[in-house]
């Protein structure tokens, strides 16, 4: 009985990714197209308000007891978060700007950290909405 060995030849088109912690994996498959990243950063007040919401949420879902837990977490004072806290005292449609704001290209934000906490000072949404449109005129 005569054998004859086959040559088999695989062809795969793979690339290299990140895996689990950064680490390099070998996948299948084309390389996917470079997304280009917007020029700019995101302004800080639009940060902190994301993480005033994240915050509520685990607190609301009893993920951490109180502002002291988060505090710890966040390697912050008590002090610290509750200056966070306190941007979700602003009116929704505020809010929902800030979010929102266009990124900034270069030098300062448009709207200083300290213009939304004084706004969430005042727990009168209209007043607030005021003053709002107030300040943004002015940066505008």
């Amino acid at each position: 009985m005569d054998v004859q060995q086959q040559n088999n030849t695989f062809e795969f088109n793979i690339h290299f990714g990140k895996g689990r912690n950064g680490r390099k994996q070998i996948r299948i498959g084309q390389k996917p197209e470079a997304t280009e990243l917007p020029e700019g950063r995101t302004p800080r007040i639009s940060k902190l308000l994301a993480l005033a919401i994240k915050m509520d949420g685990m607190l609301q879902r009893g993920e951490v007891k109180n502002y002291a837990e988060l505090a710890v977490l966040g390697h912050v004072t008590r002090a610290r978060i509750t200056q966070i806290m306190n941007l979700l005292n602003l009116a929704p449609d505020i809010q929902e700007e800030l979010l929102n704001l266009e990124l900034t290209r270069k030098g300062k934000d448009t709207i200083q950290t300290r213009i939304a906490q004084d706004i969430a000072r005042e727990l009168n949404w209209p007043e607030q909405r005021t003053e709002w449109k107030r300040h943004t005129k002015q940066r505008l």
